[in-house]
C-alpha cells in the first residue's frame, strides 16, 4: 500500500523511505514553539538539562498571547521567564507585546512554516499549520524543553482520514462551519491520534479557512490537520516570504482507515452547542438563545477574513444593547490593516469593544470573562464547562458572521435574520 501526505512527510523527517502508522520514530524538527503558559515550564525542564545553548536559535520562537499584555503579577513573571531566556539564549523569533500576536496567526504571518515543515509546539492548536501542508502538532512541555535541547522528537506514526471536501460554499459560510459540521459528524474522538487530510475542491477553501479547519483538527482528537498545496497555498508562502516548499502527495493507493465526504454546499451556518463542539446544530436552530457576549478574535477566527466578514455585519448596525461584542485581532499586522481600511470605526460606531491581539477570553485568561448564567457566541475553538469563566457559563462557538449576526440581535442568529 502507498503512502499519506503525513506519512511521507514524517518518513522523509526521520531519514526513512517509508514509515507505517503505530511505528516510533524520531523526526528533526524545523521549528519549536512556546507560549506564555507552557513555555516558562519547558525552560525550566530545559535548565535542569544543563546543555547550555538551544539547538538552533532561528529554528525556536516564542510567543507570550496567553495573558500579554500581562493581565496581573502571575502572568508578567511567566512572560519575564520567556524573556530573559529569549535574551540569554539569543532567540531570534521572540516576539515582545507590541511585536507579537496570537502564536497560531503570527508564525505563518511571518514566513516562519513553510510547506514539508515538521513543527511542534506547546500547544495544542499547533495543528493550524498543516493548512500550509506542514506537519504541525502540540505536544507537552517536557517534549518541548528537550526539543529545544536536540531539535528532535519523537512521534508514533498516525493513520489517516481522508476528507474530500465537494462542491462550493454557500453565502456566509466559512472553514469554521466545515470543521464543525465534520466535528459535528465524527465527534470529539472521532479521529483520535490519526491524521486529518483534506483534498478535493479545496480551491473553495480560502486559506484563512483551512487555517480554522486545521486548528479545530485537535477538537476531533486528530493528531494533526493537512492540506493537500495548491497554488493558493504557494502564493500565500511567497507573499509571506517563507522557506523554499517541499510537497507530499499521498499515493493513489494511499490506506485510509476512513474516507469522509463533505457537500460544501450542504454545509450551513453552524453553532456548537455547550459543552463539547461535537454539539452541532444549524444556526437558525439557535434563534432564541439569548446571548450576553460575542467574542470575535482567536487562534481560530482572528484573521483578517474573519475581521472582514464582522465588520460587513457590523456596518451601519448597533450592537444590541444587552450584548457585549469583544473584537480582537490575532496579530498586530491584522490590527494595522483593519485601522487602515476603516473597520475599527465600523466596529466603535456599532458599540464594540476592540483589543490589542492576545487570546484572553478564549481561555478564561481575561478580556471577556463570563459571570454565572451568561451565555457567550464566540468564534473561539473550545466550549468545555467554566472555558470562558465561570463553570455555570455557557460558550456557543461560531463563524464570524454568526457572532457579529448574534451581537446585533442579541439572540444567536444568521445574517439573514438582520
Amino acid at each position: 500500500m502507498g503512502s499519506t501526505m503525513t506519512q511521507k512527510l514524517l518518513a522523509a523527517k526521520c531519514g526513512k523511505e517509508e514509515v507505517k502508522p503505530g511505528q516510533l520514530i524520531m523526526c528533526s524538527l524545523d521549528m519549536v514553539l512556546g507560549n506564555d503558559i507552557t513555555a516558562p515550564v519547558a525552560i525550566r525542564e530545559f535548565e535542569r538539562l544543563e546543555r547550555g545553548e538551544v539547538f538552533n536559535k532561528r529554528r525556536i520562537a516564542l510567543v507570550p498571547d496567553h495573558f500579554v499584555p500581562n493581565k496581573d503579577i502571575k502572568s508578567a513573571q511567566q512572560a519575564a521567564v520567556m524573556r530573559r531566556f529569549a535574551r540569554s539564549m539569543q532567540i531570534e523569533n521572540y516576539f515582545e507585546a507590541g511585536r507579537a500576536g496570537i502564536e497560531h496567526a503570527l508564525l505563518p504571518e511571518m514566513g516562519l512554516v513553510t510547506a514539508g515543515d515538521c513543527v511542534i509546539g506547546a500547544d495544542s492548536h499547533t495543528c493550524t499549520y498543516g493548512a500550509l501542508g506542514a506537519f504541525s502538532t502540540g505536544v507537552g512541555s517536557t517534549d518541548m524543553a528537550c526539543a529545544m535541547a536536540v531539535g528532535k522528537t519523537w512521534f508514533k506514526v498516525p493513520s489517516a482520514i481522508r476528507v474530500r471536501l465537494r462542491g462550493r460554499l454557500s453565502r456566509y459560510v466559512t472553514g469554521k462551519d466545515v470543521i464543525l459540521e465534520l466535528i459535528g459528524r465524527i465527534g470529539v474522538d472521532g479521529a483520535l491520534y490519526k491524521s486529518l487530510e483534506f483534498c478535493g475542491d479545496i480551491g473553495e477553501i480560502s486559506m484563512d479557512g483551512r487555517f480554522a479547519i486545521c486548528n479545530m483538527a485537535v477538537e476531533a482528537g486528530a493528531k494533526n490537520g493537512i492540506f493537500e498545496v495548491d497554488e493558493n497555498t504557494l502564493e500565500y508562502l511567497r507573499a509571506h516570504n517563507a522557506g523554499e516548499p517541499v510537497i507530499f502527495e499521498a499515493d493513489e493507493d494511499a490506506e485510509y482507515e476512513q474516507e469522509i465526504e463533505i457537500r460544501l454546499d450542504d454545509v450551513p451556518l453552524t453553532v456548537a452547542y455547550p459543552s463539547l463542539p461535537e454539539n452541532t446544530r444549524p444556526a437558525a436552530e439557535g434563534k432564541d438563545i439569548k446571548i450576553d457576549q460575542a467574542v470575535i478574535g482567536s487562534c481560530t477566527n482572528g484573521r483578517m477574513e474573519d475581521m472582514r466578514a464582522a465588520a460587513e455585519i457590523l456596518r451601519g448596525r448597533k450592537v444590541h444593547p444587552d450584548v457585549r461584542c469583544i473584537i480582537i485581532p490575532a496579530t498586530q499586522n491584522i490590527w494595522r490593516q483593519c485601522a487602515r481600511e476603516g473597520l475599527f470605526d465600523i466596529f466603535a460606531q456599532a458599540g464594540c469593544v476592540v483589543s490589542a491581539p492576545t487570546c484572553g477570553p478564549c481561555l478564561g485568561g481575561y478580556m471577556g470573562i463570563l459571570a454565572g448564567g451568561e451565555r457567550a457566541v464566540s468564534t473561539t475553538n473550545r466550549n468545555f464547562i467554566g472555558r470562558m469563566g465561570h463553570v455555570k457559563s455557557e460558550v456557543y462557538l461560531s463563524g464570524p458572521y454568526v457572532a457579529a449576526a448574534s451581537a446585533v440581535r442579541g439572540y444567536i442568529s444568521t445574517p439573514d435574520m438582520l
